[in-house]
């Protein structure tokens, strides 16, 4: 008898506090756990895009300084990765300025070869607006077109894609508003199910005493 109101006894303090009240404040937890992994992927938006304004500047000293900004934040702050960012206008300005130094340093050459040069940039700039990605795989194609022993000709290096894409990790946790909302969501839902298990086992115990009263 005494094992069976210590049981009980044991059910009793369980039912002190009920599993909806602890449901309850374990779903308003995971509420502002959201809000706050919302906030921070709002952060990273934020300095992405000042990123890209940086690019469109064209200012080289500002772009680095938004890019460290991102790079910073993204570190510091769990859902806050950047995913790929491209810095398309800085690439088209240099592929731009490689461009037009390849042919001012061909403008005075009478070859074939130079010749044929010109109209490569002639026809990939018809063919793809703009400096793009696709512009200088096109005009590559075409300058492999000219004999390698070609002498006073000019070709384009141009410079790789790679350069220009950036991407930054964000931790699986951070020391923050999110990150902390997240460990108390995360220990309040385990306190549900072992609160669950407990009581089950309890009521487990307490119908088999009864039954081998």
């Amino acid at each position: 008898m005494a094992d069976k109101r210590s049981v009980k006894r044991n059910i009793k303090k369980i039912q002190h506090v009920k599993s909806w009240q602890i449901f309850v404040v374990f779903l308003l937890s995971l509420f502002v756990s959201a809000t706050f992994l919302r906030l921070n992927n709002v952060g990273m938006i934020e300095r992405r895009d000042g990123v890209y304004h940086a690019d469109k500047v064209g200012d080289e000293y500002l772009i680095a300084e938004r890019l460290y900004d991102l790079q910073r934040y993204s570190s510091e702050h769990m859902n806050a990765s950047s995913g790929d960012v491209y810095l398309d206008k800085a690439y088209t300005r240099d592929v731009e300025k490689r461009t037009k130094a390849a042919q001012a340093a061909n403008a005075a050459s009478s070859k074939k070869s130079a010749e044929i040069l010109r109209q490569a940039y002639e026809t990939c700039k018809n063919r793809f607006p703009g400096y793009s990605l696709s512009y200088t795989l096109c005009v590559g194609a075409e300058q492999d077109k000219i004999p390698a022993n070609s002498i006073g000709v000019t070709k384009v290096d141009f410079p790789p894609a790679a350069l220009y894409k950036h991407s930054f990790i964000s931790p699986l946790w951070s020391p923050d508003y999110a990150g902390w909302s997240v460990l108390v969501s995360l220990l309040l839902g385990v306190a549900v199910i072992v609160r669950m298990l407990i009581g089950a086992y309890l009521r487990w115990q307490l119908h088999r005493r009864y039954r081998s009263a």
